[in-house]
């Protein structure tokens, strides 16, 4: 099994690249300290000294460091235990996490805001080695939640304002501005 690597815009985060199916849809997100009860993987990948965020998508992994530890130091670990775990064919995830919700009667603004999101922005922030999810929609603003390698990245502010905000606002008039969110 070869895993490839590709830097991500953060510094602090890296895309791994098995060349197998990492999760068949949605994306899952797990960061230290929380509870990996569903995915003993990202559990294993945690508890590597040094690693603080761990990001599932379709056919990569991302890892996010602390910025006091060096990736050549890290990499052979994350390298072992992604191999371990695609050699074992145990699930990635033991339950499916809920990315988006859905509403049966969303409104019309909050449902084009989702479609451009999901077929203009998630697919470029994804080869980036992130996601970003539909939060909420309240007096003109949009609030994002950044995963994977975009939280936390030091242009994500640029990619939110310059990119998604000015998109949202061409495409929605109901837009004033876009926020990420935690």
């Amino acid at each position: 099994m070869f895993i490839q690597t590709e830097e991500t815009p953060n510094p602090d985060s890296l895309k791994f690249i098995p060349g197998r199916v990492v999760l068949e849809s949605g994306t899952a997100s797990f960061n230290q300290g929380d509870d990996c009860g569903i995915s003993p993987f990202a559990r294993r990948l945690l508890s590597i000294d040094g690693i603080m965020g761990v990001f599932f998508g379709n056919d990569f992994i991302t890892i996010s460091k602390k910025a006091d530890h060096d990736w050549y130091l890290l990499k052979p670990s994350i390298i072992g235990v992604i191999m371990e775990q695609f050699v074992s064919g145990l699930p990635i995830l033991l339950d499916t996490p809920v990315t988006q919700s859905t509403s049966a009667e969303e409104d019309p603004i909050v449902e084009q805001i989702k479609e451009l999101i999901d077929t203009r922005v998630r697919p470029a922030v994804a080869q980036d080695g992130g996601d970003i999810l539909f939060h909420s929609f309240e007096n003109g603003i949009v609030y994002l939640k950044m995963q994977g390698a975009c939280s936390g990245c030091p242009s994500s502010t640029a990619t939110l304002k310059s990119g998604i905000e000015n998109m949202l606002r061409y495409y929605v008039p109901e837009v004033e501005e876009v926020r990420a969110v935690e």
